[in-house]
């Protein structure tokens, strides 16, 4: 353990305001990069449930040295991990194409309450470090991420075209380029709705093929209104 923060490890005013401090501050750090990207729980979010979670920690600390009593100091905070659970479940949804956003965001929200317990309880080395850690993983982790999902064997794809042309045309390319469809589901327009008919593919690519290149081949077929992936 560091030595620089042996004299704020008990309960004094100078901790208090460091942990709550510092539980804003890496609250933050990890909410910034959910906010940049328009995410539902962003900076703030992540803030309040970061310094709760350290207040928690605060509280349990101060009723068994200061007040004395004598109960398990650990209830309090596992209270927090439990329900940290409604929060992070309300930033995922499923979209109308079947594609799961919002574990992300969720999951950060979980590890801010967890660094917010970690600091709450004067644990200063290892908030500040998965802090850091934490804001590798969404900076740079996600470019490799993309990478890998970018020249990734198989891919779902949304397809909205205008006529059954079009689709008889689209398994006829895929066909002929190789393409092994390993699963495909249609939305078929009624004559009193407006909107055009969809579906929804999963596909093998072959090397050589990567998804862009994939995407615009399908842009350029006749009846063929947007295509994008899932």
């Amino acid at each position: 353990m560091l030595t620089l923060f042996d004299g704020l490890r008990d309960v004094t005013i100078a901790s208090v305001a460091l942990r709550m401090v510092l539980a804003v501050v890496c609250g933050g750090i990890i909410g910034i990069e959910r906010e940049y990207k328009r995410r539902p729980a962003g900076f703030r979010t992540h803030i309040l449930i970061c310094l709760g979670a350290a207040m928690t920690t605060l509280t349990s600390q101060y009723l068994y040295l200061v007040m004395g009593q004598y109960t398990d100091m650990a209830r309090l905070g596992a209270q927090v991990v439990a329900g940290i659970g409604f929060i992070g479940a309300g930033t995922i949804i499923v979209t109308r194409r079947q594609r799961v956003k919002g574990l992300t965001t969720a999951a950060g929200l979980w590890a801010a309450a967890i660094i917010g317990l970690a600091l709450g309880g004067g644990f200063y080395e290892g908030g500040l470090f998965a802090t850091l850690l934490i804001l590798i993983a969404e900076l740079f982790f996600s470019r490799v991420e993309y990478r890998m999902l970018k020249n990734a064997p198989e891919v779902n794809l949304y397809v909205e075209y205008s006529d059954n042309r079009t689709m008889d045309v689209l398994l006829q390319e895929f066909r002929e380029h190789g393409l092994k469809i390993l699963n495909m589901g249609i939305i078929h327009s009624s004559a009193s709705e407006r909107h055009n008919a969809c579906a929804i593919f999963t596909l093998r690519l072959h090397k050589g093929l990567n998804v862009d290149q994939l995407q615009q081949g399908i842009r350029s077929t006749a009846g063929v209104i947007s295509v994008r992936e899932l």
